[in-house]
Formats: C-alpha cells, structure tokens, sequence
C-alpha cells in the first residue's frame, strides 16, 4: 500500500482522529475496526499502533478533544454579559452554534459513551461536568439574584443542555429556519422555562 501524504508524524495522527470521527460517526463505534481505519488513512494496519493504544484509547481521546475545545471555546467567549438572563442567552447560543459545527463530534461524545470503557470513561464525565457546571452558576446566580425560581439545579441543567443539544441531530443547512432564528426559539424555550 503507497503511503498517503501525511501518513507521517503528527499528519498521521490528525488523519487518523479525522477519519476515526467519520467512521465512528457513519459506522458506530462498535462496528468500526481499526483495521478499517487504517485503510481509510492509507496505512498499515498495524502502523495505528503507534497513534493510539487501543480503540478505547482513540475514543477517548476524541471525547477529550471534544470536552477541551467546547470548555476552552465557552471560557474565551466575549460579550456573555453580567446578568443571569444575558449569560443564559449568551450560554444557549453558544452551545447551538457550537454543536451544529461539530455534528461529528457531539454525535461521538454523546452516543458513544456508553461504549467507552470504565478505564477512560471517568476523565471524559468529570470534564462533561466542568462545562456543564457553566450552565449551574448561570442558573445559580439567576436563582441568588431573584431572576429565576428555586429549581433543582442539576436536573435543570441536564434538561437544557439535553435539549440544546439535541438540535444539532435534526438541524438542516437548507431547514426552514436559520441557525440565529434556532437560537432565538430556543432562547425564549429556556428562559420561559426557568423564569416560568
């Protein structure tokens, strides 16, 4: 097999976790071989080896990505506002834009946990909750400031980021509506929904 470009190095290994997330995505994580991957990268089988461990390692670590890049992109975003009502709004944009661009990513972070072993499944949950406890200070605040109703916290924060979440499973480049006009119903669901 004629080696592709980039089938070295640190190219290698971007390749690879890029066409992991395409078969992941189309096959299911359990259905994908390694072996598959590395007819889709051009490289001997074996040659995945030296990327990645093992398959629960590769799944990992493209939940971690995912994990790192969503907390690190939410923490540098500018214009979230000071009040509760503004940050949720700023909370419910971002996370839809977020997850509409990387369909990919949320389909393999959220359906494929159940495939991760219990070796690497708690590194990927304990960052699951350090971005949604973004969402629970958000809420928190609104509740301290007198905006938003006493409310079990966590529970409304799963229900939110459930259904935020979600959009990016049914959402269409060529829908009805336009992603900001999907922010905006979906920023009028939540904000009815905790400020009742």
């Amino acid at each position: 097999m004629a080696r592709t470009k980039g089938s070295v190095g640190a190219d290698t290994k971007t390749a690879i976790y890029s066409a992991a997330k395409k078969l992941i995505e189309a096959k299911g994580f359990e259905a994908m071989t390694l072996r598959q991957l590395a007819a889709e990268v051009g490289v001997q089988p074996g040659s995945v080896y030296r990327y990645v461990e093992s398959k629960d390692e590769l799944l990992q670590a493209l939940m971690n990505q995912h994990m790192v890049s969503l907390i690190e992109n939410w923490e540098k975003l500018e214009g979230k506002g000071d009040d509760p009502v503004s940050r949720l709004k700023a909370f419910v944009a971002f996370h839809i834009r977020y997850h509409i661009e990387r369909r990919a990513d949320v389909v393999i972070a959220n359906l494929e946990l159940r495939s991760l072993g219990e070796d690497y499944r708690a590194d990927v949950v304990t960052k699951r909750s350090q971005y949604e406890a973004n969402l629970r200070n958000i809420l928190s605040d609104g509740v301290k400031a007198g905006v938003f109703p006493k409310v079990d916290l966590e529970v409304a924060a799963f229900a939110i980021i459930a259904m935020l979440t979600g959009v990016c499973f049914w959402y269409r480049p060529d829908g009805r509506l336009s992603i900001d006009e999907i922010i905006e119903v979906h920023q009028k669901l939540v904000l009815q929904g905790v400020v009742g």
